[in-house]
């Protein structure tokens, strides 16, 4: 989105504008807040939307650690029920239970057409695992998740970080294209004052005169249309920041970080937080084939409970009974469920390894391919820089030619048409230059450290 938003920048001032309305002069707009880029980044870790939203999936990813535990611990459970039969086992149970039972319910006649009867049951359970498998691993995974969530988060902070640099920036560019919007246009006036003068003196065209006035409304245009972007670009920053008012790069500071060799970020990079997170996925796809080896295995716990029997109401207490014992459980068949599921995991964990070589590889490709796109965009700033040096030679010597009656004004027009636009693209090549050491941070993970910006780590929390 910002590269095309740059594109844009660099044609209005090249071309014609589409629009000619909607923007006043840079001191009738004045931006609400003024800030450094470390300030800036600063704002929009707080901030800025997309963190805030990522923040709340993290704290849920926490919580599935606390869920995986909680089958580890015991388990209470109240239970209320009424029962109304004339079954004769349940009937005799119930009475039973509820210690009512007397000499008379013997009498075979009550034991095989016994009366209708009431039973209100209120119980308490404990169950405690004492070995479970299955729950110890599910555990381990769910905290190998969230350590992966929180490198991911980490990642998704870096990025913010990135587009807040963009954004800045292209504030800062906005800011240089409207300074070579008022060179052009105090060029266009200049050749229009000497244009006039030499008509005045009958030197001179007046056909001159009216490509002169035609050059100094382009000029205009070009200024208004550099001022919206200007007003534009600061409202973008405002909004990635969290904002809704227009945000003022204050200071060119932070915006050249130093370039190290590709070794440097060759290496960096081997601890970018999304090579981390997949490190973690890696490993819960191992974890995943103990899980279904864990299947084989029983589960062993102990538990306990507590009954009261009633005939009359809930809660009653006219009998009263207690248990305590021990479980195994044992799954010995289940349709060769278990040997697809471990089938179906080792699957898995050779897709992770796979996907997590191929994620370094191309991390290794994308620091390779940025830091050779810092070399370009440098040799292409001194080019641009050399260019615009001849630019201005060309357009100074044309010029005297023209007020000697040396050259026409198609000539002086011509060069002055390419002053500005070496101008533009010094002012573009040198943006180019930046951005590509900042996505060259990024790439390699190294962002915040470049920067110069203390960040907490989230994984670290």
């Amino acid at each position: 989105m910002y590269t095309r938003c740059f594109i844009l920048l660099v044609m209005t001032v090249l071309c014609w504008p589409a629009t000619h309305g909607g923007a006043g002069p840079i001191e009738d707009r004045p931006s609400e807040l003024g800030m450094g880029l470390s300030e800036a980044i600063q704002q929009a870790l707080v901030n800025n939307h997309s963190l805030r939203g990522g923040a709340h999936g993290l704290a849920a990813m926490g919580e599935d650690v606390g869920m995986a535990r909680s089958f580890l611990l015991p388990k209470l459970t109240f239970e209320e029920r009424f029962m109304r039969t004339n079954s004769p086992v349940y009937g005799f149970m119930a009475k039973l239970n509820e210690q009512r039972f007397g000499a008379q319910d013997f009498d075979i006649s009550s034991l095989n057409h016994p009366d209708a009867l009431n039973d209100f049951q209120t119980s308490f359970s404990l169950e405690q695992p004492l070995f479970a498998p299955k729950a110890n691993i599910g555990l381990a995974m769910s905290r190998n998740a969230l350590a992966a969530g929180r490198h991911d988060f980490g990642r998704k902070r870096e990025e913010v970080a990135l587009q807040v640099a963009q954004a800045y920036l292209m504030v800062r560019t906005a800011q240089s294209f409207i300074e070579v919007a008022e060179k052009g246009q105090k060029d266009a006036e200049e050749h229009g004052r000497i244009a006039g003068q030499r008509y005045e003196n009958g030197l001179g065209l007046y056909s001159d005169t009216l490509r002169a006035s035609t050059a100094v409304t382009e000029a205009e245009q070009r200024l208004v249309s550099a001022k919206k972007n200007w007003d534009v670009a600061q409202r973008a920053l405002g909004m990635l920041l969290g904002l809704e008012q227009s945000v003022a790069a204050t200071t060119e500071e932070g915006l050249d970080p130093p370039v190290a060799d590709l070794a440097h970020y060759s290496e960096a990079a081997r601890q970018r937080r999304d090579v981390l997170a997949m490190e973690k996925r890696q490993a819960n796809a191992s974890q995943n084939v103990k899980l279904a080896k864990a299947g084989y295995l029983p589960n062993v716990g102990v538990g306990a409970s507590y009954q009261l029997n009633d005939h009359n109401r809930p809660l009653g207490a006219e009998g009263e009974s207690w248990q305590v014992g021990a479980f195994l459980r044992w799954e010995l068949f289940n349709g060769l469920g278990r040997e697809h599921e471990r089938s179906k995991a080792l699957y898995q964990e050779a897709a992770a390894g796979e996907y997590l070589h191929a994620m370094g590889k191309g991390v290794s490709f994308k620091v390779y391919e940025a830091y050779r796109g810092v070399e370009e965009a440098a040799k292409n700033t001194e080019l641009a820089r050399a260019a615009l040096q001849t630019a201005e030679e060309g357009a100074r010597l044309v010029a005297v030619r023209y007020e000697n009656g040396l050259a026409p004004m198609v000539d002086l027009l011509d060069a002055q048409l390419s002053l500005d636009h070496a101008r533009a693209m010094n002012v573009a090549k040198k943006n180019d230059y930046r951005i590509a050491v900042l996505s060259l941070c990024y790439e390699s993970g190294t962002l915040f450290q470049d920067l110069g910006i203390n960040v907490d780590n989230p994984e670290e929390e």
